[in-house]
């Protein structure tokens, strides 16, 4: 199969079942964003030296694909794999884990401190950006609940994550100082 078919040099793409549709189309859009965030979770996953969260991280690869394929087939009688309440609870867990051994968190905190944690910033600002094309696409056609809330899991979990790495790698995590 060739990377390259010429079928989009016309800005048009094809959906799963084959429904050709721009490529400004707001479902391109959001499963392009979706993809996006899988690019930035790859690479902290490629800085990331603890081997169990490695191994997480790819599962969450692994569902953001689920989730691409699901957003990328208007057809709902077609047997898409799915984002489970358990792949939602996973998160949570990770999230409550690391937080139980963080400080408690009384400031607001800017990204930075460690490549490695803007890494983790940016990809919670990307999952943001998806969330909010889902919920906009949401409004139009049908979306999996599920996905919307697995997407605003995920934008936590790497915000939680992000301040683990920091305390990990013993940087300083930068707290915001309102000018009052």
């Amino acid at each position: 199969m060739k990377v390259y078919t010429k079928s989009g040099d016309k800005g048009t793409t094809s959906l799963l079942g084959g429904e050709r549709v721009s490529k400004g189309d707001l479902r391109i859009e959001v499963y392009g964003t979706v993809d996006e965030l899988n690019a930035f979770l790859g690479l902290i996953r490629d800085y990331e030296e603890s081997q169990n969260r490695k191994t997480f991280l790819k599962s969450i690869q692994d569902k953001l694909f689920t989730i691409g394929a699901d957003l990328a087939n208007r057809d709902k009688q077609a047997k898409n794999p799915v984002i489970l309440e358990k792949d939602i609870t996973e998160l949570e867990k990770a999230i409550d884990e690391m937080e139980e051994v963080l400080p408690p968190l009384k400031k607001f905190i800017l990204p930075g401190g460690h490549p490695l944690v803007s890494y983790c910033h940016i990809a919670r600002t990307v999952c943001r950006r998806a969330e909010r094309r889902v919920i906009s696409l949401n409004e139009q056609e049908q979306v999996a609940e599920a996905i919307i809330k697995y997407l605003n899991r995920l934008s936590d979990y790497l915000f939680v994550l992000g301040r683990m790495i920091s305390k990990e790698l013993n940087t300083e995590e930068v707290t915001w100082e309102p000018r009052v």
